[in-house]
């Protein structure tokens, strides 16, 4: 059976292009340029929590990067370096060298180095810390949310949300739609290259992880802000298409999580801009409501004008 060093020797040491010591010694060295400020980012991925444990391991390599890139992309950042640790019930070369074709071709597609980390014996546990660069002074946060700023979501939010669902047999998606759905579930897209546009356009921004509305609720927290959100507005077509019923759709998309979309607000001045960056990046933008003053207020607005009151209810690993 292979040693701990061994699996690491074989599955996780590569070349790196811009790590100034990496994988091999007690510690990685890294040197950010000049003018930047360094973005770091920890998630973890848990078997039964986060994922199946039967979930195909290249897919899952892809995703234990990407969902920690896409934390770089919501702050305009640039992703570089990321450290793994691995807690495996088994020393499994076929499932390794396939999670690490995965972790590694997420790592091509963004350019980050795997500068270093570690592995144990135990529950299926993938957890990395991702550092990454920002022009100092230049990352958007979650505090500069403003009254009046209009309210964006990239992509077509919910559909990994609706690929769930379809795994745990509460929906039956036809063949196309499941493989869609499944693929925004198992291979996420983080928007690195259109959060990295929004410097100097967004006021606030943040990552679509638990939900749209509880994650806008974290916006509205940090900025002191209310919202309105527009049903109207909501890119729900996109999933009538795949299969979703009006209540389904609603459910993925407001309440579903997992989409690693960029939410974010901006000045209605800044509208032309946008359209121009979505054309840009061949990515799809709705304008889905508006930041009010009313500190912590949440409504929905319904397609006849209605209003109502809704919780920030998002995923809660605790409740």
């Amino acid at each position: 059976m292979p040693s701990e060093f061994d699996l690491i020797r074989r599955h996780f040491t590569r070349p790196a292009r811009h790590t100034d010591l990496a994988v091999g010694d007690d510690a990685a060295l890294l040197a950010p340029r000049p003018g930047m400020q360094l973005a770091v980012s920890t998630d973890m991925l848990v078997a039964g929590t986060h994922f199946f444990a039967d979930t195909d391991p290249e897919a899952l390599g892809w995703k234990t990067l990407a969902v920690n890139v896409s934390d770089l992309a919501a702050m305009g950042a640039e992703p570089r370096w990321a450290v793994l640790a691995l807690a495996l019930p088994a020393a499994d070369e076929t499932w390794i060298d396939a999670f690490a074709r995965g972790f590694f071709a997420c790592a091509d597609a963004f350019g980050v180095d795997l500068a270093g980390g570690d592995t144990t014996r135990g529950p299926l546990n993938l957890c990395v810390t991702i550092f990454g660069e920002v022009p100092a002074g230049g990352a958007i946060t979650r505090s500069g949310a403003r009254a009046g700023d209009d309210l964006w979501i990239t992509g077509t939010p919910g559909q990994a949300a609706l690929g769930l669902a379809h795994l745990r047999n509460k929906v039956a998606l036809g063949p196309d739609a499941a493989r869609t759905c499944l693929a925004a579930l198992h291979r996420p897209q983080p928007r690195v290259a259109f959060g990295q546009a929004l410097r100097g356009v967004a006021g606030a921004m943040l990552d679509v992880s638990d939900g749209l509305l509880g994650d806008l609720g974290h916006i509205l927290e940090c900025s002191g802000c209310g919202a309105r959100v527009d049903v109207a507005a909501l890119p729900l077509a996109a999933l009538h298409a795949l299969g979703a019923d009006d209540a389904l759709a609603r459910r993925c998309l407001l309440s579903g999580g997992d989409d690693y979309e960029l939410l974010f607000t901006a000045p209605p001045a800044r509208r032309d801009r946008l359209a121009a960056l979505a054309q840009e990046h061949g990515l799809p933008l709705c304008r889905i409501g508006r930041i009010s003053a009313n500190a912590g207020e949440l409504l929905l607005r319904e397609a006849d004008g209605r209003e109502h009151p809704t919780a920030h209810s998002g995923y809660d690993h605790f409740a």
